[in-house]
This record gives C-alpha cells, structure tokens and sequence, in this order.
C-alpha cells in the first residue's frame, strides 16, 4: 500500500492494510460527508493496484431507463479500460450482464489479492436501485467471496442511500460486509501537517480560524493557496466566488435523496447554534413526527453533519439536535442570511465576528474531546453533556461541556472561552463560576461520592490574577493539536 501522500487516517489506513493482506475476500463500504476524500483515501493507498474501478455519473431529472443506460455504458468502458477487448464486450443491457464481465476480468487478472472499487455506488445504481443491489449480492455472495482474493470496496456520499442499500440492507447484502469505515474530517493535528506539507506557514491560531469557517474538509482545504492571507482565502471560499450557494446545496444533493427536506432542517438548527429538541424541530418546520424524521435526523448524524447531546438540569434528560458542520455553520450566518459582511476584513474583529468566534470555538472543542481527555488524563469518560440549572439564590446558570469520569470519581467542568489574548478572570467572572460549582454540586447530577476539577479551556490561557482560583486546570489551544 502507498501512504506517503495521506494526511494522517491511521485507524483507517491500518483497516485497509489488514484487509489488503488477508487471506481471504473482503468486502469494505466506505462512507461519510461529500468533500471528506473517501475516493481519495482508496486511490492514494492502493494506486497501480486496484484491478478494476468504476464511478458512479449524477444525472438529475432522467428517467430510470435512460439512467441506467448511461450508468451501464460508462461501466462498460472501464471494463475495457482494465483489459476487457471491445470488439468481444458488448455493452451491457443489465447489471447481471455487467457483473458476469467484471468476473470475467477478474478471472484472467494474475493471482494475488485483486482490489475491485466500486465508487459512487448510490450513483451507480440510480433510481431503480434494487437491481444493482440485488445483483452485487449476488456476485458477491455466489462468485467473489469464495475466490478468496477479491478485496471489494463500496463507497459513495449518499449516507442514507448507502445505510439503507449496503451497510442496514436485510437483502443480499445483509451481514455480508467484512469492515466499514466512516470516514470523518480532519482534526486540528492532521489540518496542521495538511497546510505544511503544502508551504503555508500558518499560525495555530489561524489554523482554528480556518477550521471554524470550513471545517476539517480536505476539498476546501485543497482550495486555499500558501501565496494568499487567511482573509484572502476565506473570501475565495465563500465571498469571491458565485456558486457557495450551489456548494452548500450539492453538500446535501450529494448526501441525499430529498435533499431539500434535509436543508430545511439544517438551516432549522443553523439559526440556533446550541440546537433544538425534536419537538422544536418539528414545529419549527410544521411537520408531524413519526418514522421519516427519525430517519432523515440519524441520516444527517450518520454523515457527520449534525450531532446529539444531552442537556441535564432540567427535571429530565433532554436530547438536542446541534449542526455541526462548520461549513454549514458559516454559510448560514454570513452568506445566505447576511449582506451586511462582504469579505472577511469586513467581519474581522466586529461584535458578530466574536459571538460567531465564541460559539464555533465551543463547537470546535466539543469535536476534540479525545485530545481534551488526554490532557486531563481521564482514561475512560463517561458521555460529555451540557449541563444546566439554578443557584440556591435563583439563578440560571449554564456549564458548556461536562466530562464526567467514573472511575477517577471526577467531573471535569470545562469553560471555553475564545480570545485574541489571553483571557483574563473578572472578580463578576469568578463570581459566576462559584456560581456554576454550587448550583452543580448542588445538582441531581452530581454524585457525592465525585470530585470536580473547574477546566478552563481558551485560547492563550488566562492572564494572572487574583481570580484564578477557583480553575483547576487550563487548556489552551496548542494543546488540542496533539
């Protein structure tokens, strides 16, 4: 396998190396966010020794006929381009036909573990999809399988298409998977080693900026140039180029069918960043509840755009729905709900610029909460939540992530905090965080066996004072890069 070009995927890379080498056939689904490099991860890692790839073409608006038609003869070129002869292979007239000459080709490759990529397999299948299925399954389960030499891989950015048809089918396919991956962006450490292996020279600081705008996204992160300035890139992402509106909904086109019901429940969340429950989902949107929106909720989880968490305080545990995806996130704010900021200069240092800041640097801690454990030597947390609720004198007060650890008896109460600078403890601030220990302990939630370590994560640390005393611990942003 060739590794030298990828950009930090251990776990995944050390999967596909397993699989590559074993001694028997392995079927792999790979799927995630469009834009998060699941078609290169393959390439890179097993190029000259893929035996036979195909992609799948979007078509909009063609009928199912048509569609597979065009889906069939691109399938038939690649056929002839891994070493079929044309004048012997005639274009296929159904996926049966199709898959008896991807056997064919295979059958006349030298021994050895034979790497078939079926890419864009949701677009490969097109409308009628049973029959593809169907017929994978079959040429899996009755021929691939018992070579023991055929490393299948399956991909594809529609989440809920590859959910229901590969990774959840109860068909032919059904327990047939040897391993999946869901491939998700990069951390801050894998942004850095990206940028610097490209030329840029930029600070940690601006690394955070840019991932709180764009996200860990490989393809945007591919758009930005070393010869430009963090604003001069940010605005080629979203302010400088005319289709950031066709960008944010090809993100979701991609992901899904229906696509237009999923953007009204992510641009729902985008207007509330610390998220809904699903009965505000629901009447936000007008909609009943039942099994779709079940559905279209976990799908959207699936492919990383939006997360749950639980919010205490209250007489019972509630779940809310949160978007997660800075692109989204940004886009929202700035791009379709404003005109008010033309370019980033313009954003830079305004009091939207840092409530934008501060939320997004909350949710860019949240999605670091492995690195967060490490520093705090927590072995084995339990689940982060939210926690809110009331002082003994009636106040409402609210902690911004809670990491409890059981087993060293311990909740960590973490506040996050985004500056320029350090951050500096007012004596009102220290107030409002004694505030936030007694109303804990004080709490349903707080087991009186625990201790609580106050974490405060920021990110240049915090400035001396004389009110300091109540943070056990701090964080700061360097950190959350190793």
């Amino acid at each position: 396998m060739r590794t030298t070009d990828i950009i930090g995927r251990k776990p995944e890379l050390e999967t596909l190396k397993y699989l590559y080498e074993s001694q028997k056939s392995e079927f792999l689904a790979i799927y995630g966010r469009r834009r998060v490099g699941k078609s290169f991860l393959i390439e890179e890692a097993f190029e000259g020794r893929i035996s036979f790839t195909a992609v799948g073409i979007f078509k909009k608006d063609t009928d199912s006929s048509t569609y597979k038609k065009t889906q069939l003869v691109h399938f038939h070129e690649c056929l002839i381009e891994y070493g079929l002869n044309r004048e012997d292979t005639p274009v296929p007239d159904s996926w049966r036909e199709a898959f008896a000459l991807l056997r064919k080709l295979l059958s006349s490759k030298r021994a050895g573990k034979k790497v078939v990529f079926l890419d864009e397999l949701p677009w490969l299948a097109g409308p009628q999809s049973s029959e593809l299925v169907e017929e994978l399954g079959w040429f899996w389960n009755e021929w691939a399988r018992k070579q023991k030499n055929i490393f299948l891989i399956v991909c594809g950015s529609s989440t809920s298409w590859m959910l229901d048809n590969v990774i959840r089918d109860y068909g032919g396919l059904h327990a047939r998977l040897t391993e999946k991956i869901h491939l998700q962006p990069f951390s801050l450490k894998e942004c850095e080693e990206f940028f610097s292996k490209r030329g840029f020279h930029m600070s940690r600081y601006e690394i955070a900026l840019c991932y709180m705008t764009i996200g860990g996204i490989p393809y945007y992160m591919d758009k930005l140039r070393p010869n430009r300035t963090l604003a001069e890139n940010i605005d080629s992402v979203f302010y400088n180029r005319n289709d950031v509106s066709q960008e944010f909904k090809d993100v979701y086109t991609g992901l899904f069918t229906s696509s237009d019901r999923y953007i009204d429940i992510v641009k729902a969340l985008g207007k509330k960043f610390y998220g809904m429950t699903r009965a505000e989902i629901e009447s936000h949107l007008k909609i009943k509840g039942g099994g779709t929106l079940s559905k279209m909720l976990d799908n959207l989880i699936e492919s990383g755009i939006i997360k749950t968490y639980k919010r205490y305080g209250e007489d019972r545990v509630t779940t809310v729905y949160q978007l997660k995806d800075f692109f989204s996130l940004f886009y929202l704010r700035f791009i379709e709900a404003s005109s008010k900021y033309t370019q980033w200069r313009s954003l830079q240092r305004t009091p939207a610029f840092f409530t934008w800041a501060g939320n997004s640097f909350e949710l860019l801690v949240a999605e670091h909460i492995p690195q967060l454990c490490e520093i705090l030597r927590i072995k084995d947390p339990a689940e982060s939540y939210c926690w809110t609720g009331w002082t003994p004198d009636e106040k409402n007060v609210q902690i911004d992530l809670l990491i409890p650890a059981p087993m060293e008896r311990t909740d960590y109460l973490c506040e996050i905090k985004f500056s320029e600078n350090t951050y500096s403890i007012s004596a009102d601030y220290e107030a409002s965080l004694r505030n936030k220990l007694d109303a804990f302990i004080n709490s349903k939630q707080h087991k009186k066996t625990h201790s609580l370590q106050l974490v405060m994560v920021t990110s240049f640390g915090l400035s001396k004072s004389i009110h300091n005393g109540s943070v056990n611990s701090i964080i700061c942003l360097d950190q959350l890069f190793n």
